[in-house]
């Protein structure tokens, strides 16, 4: 039960003083999951952000669930989904009393361009850490230049972009294999 409240403090934490949405709050998992608590490695958390966006739902709650799991199976997906989700319900909640009242003063539309700013700043830190966990070689640097372009010169689904980078992953490493044999 302890560890159990131990995850809902923990992804409640994340979930409150993190904004932007799931990529946003990398840099917060981070510290908390892999630096602080040490439940999960940089890998695990890369890897459990990219299949959290090729599923259904929201990028933060499904991270937290594969991260729950990993520590308490069923019961700690749920204290970690729901303590991820719990500050936002409560401050969604409170907003919508007052935002209408305030949306249209200069100074709110300002506060909010200031934190957009922050959290782009916030997404570029958290990339330049996993990509130094990630693109550790010229296979994988090549992946991610083809997913990359792809991804800019097309609409494909983010799903069938990560699929298709593990196959290329897989594809590359078997002809490597087979080399290796020969």
């Amino acid at each position: 039960m302890k560890m159990l409240i131990k995850l809902f403090v923990a992804f409640a934490y994340i979930g409150a003083f993190t904004f932007g949405g799931g990529y946003a709050m990398l840099p917060m998992f981070r510290r908390v999951l892999v630096e602080k608590n040490g439940w999960l490695t940089d890998v695990e958390i890369t890897d459990y952000f990219s299949v959290g966006q090729c599923l259904p739902g929201i990028i933060a709650v499904n991270t937290a669930v594969f991260a729950g799991y990993k520590q308490k199976k069923a019961p700690g997906s749920i204290a970690a989904a729901l303590g991820a989700v719990f500050p936002s319900l409560v401050i969604i909640m409170i907003l919508a009393a007052f935002i209408t009242n305030f949306a249209d003063y200069p100074m709110v539309g300002h506060a909010f361009s200031g934190i957009r700013v922050c959290v782009c700043v916030l997404i570029i830190n958290a990339v330049v850490g996993l990509w130094k966990k990630a693109v550790v070689d010229k296979t994988a640097l090549v992946i991610f230049c083809a997913v990359f372009i792809i991804s800019m010169l097309t609409s494909l689904p983010v799903a069938i972009l990560v699929i298709a980078a593990g196959l290329g992953g897989i594809a590359i490493s078997s002809l490597r294999s087979k080399e290796a044999v020969k």
